[in-house]
């Protein structure tokens, strides 16, 4: 039976940060089904993590959990990361696992690139927020010896911090990174992030 044979597979993980946004703008879970039917990425967990309170949806904690804070990614690799790997058929390791976040969830996923890289080989970021935060992030990676990473960087050419991307990615490139970078002449929105989606996707899961 293939069906048991792919239950029993180790699988790849998704993480994505503003998860809510993802199912209900982005349309993610619909466009996962379709790529893995089709054969052209390999079947993966994806994992939406809710930046809302559970206890009050009106309260959303995105501002005080994606700014490189260090209680936020040890809520990840103490809790969520292994809760996952013990419940669900995953690979467990981290060149299988992926974490993918836009705007301020986007600096979440380069600041995880910096933090968390022992237990995260793919970074995606979706116009990570704003120009300063994006310089201070490129002056972090320019300090480090290449990490062991690969990224997908997007920006949009409209009011979309597109110069601090730009450079982002070219300091980027410089040290040397598996890097995928694509600029699409959209705004911070998700006319810019939707249509990405697929490529984030080919970019870490395609099928061999």
């Amino acid at each position: 039976e293939p069906e048991t044979t792919r239950s029993n597979a180790a699988l790849p993980t998704l993480y994505i940060t503003d998860g809510q946004w993802y199912i209900s703008r982005g349309k993610l879970p619909e466009l996962l089904d379709k790529e893995i039917a089709a054969g052209n990425i390999e079947p993966v967990l994806v994992v939406f993590v809710d930046s809302r309170n559970p206890d009050n949806l009106q309260q959303n904690r995105r501002n005080q959990q994606f700014f490189c804070n260090p209680r936020y990614v040890d809520f990840f690799t103490d809790e969520l990361l292994p809760t996952i790997d013990n419940d669900y058929s995953t690979s467990g390791v981290r060149d299988d696992r992926v974490i993918l976040g836009l705007s301020f969830g986007g600096r979440n996923s380069a600041c995880f690139g910096l933090m968390a890289h022992d237990s995260f080989a793919g970074i995606a970021m979706q116009s990570p927020a704003n120009s300063e935060m994006v310089d201070e992030l490129r002056m972090a990676y320019m300090a480090q010896q290449r990490l062991p990473l690969q990224i997908f960087l997007s920006v949009g050419t409209v009011n979309d911090n597109t110069q601090a991307g730009q450079q982002f990615m070219e300091t980027l490139r410089f040290q040397g990174y598996d890097l995928t970078y694509r600029e699409v002449d959209e705004g911070h929105n998700w006319d810019n992030w939707g249509p990405l989606l697929d490529d984030v996707l080919y970019t870490f899961f395609a099928a061999e």
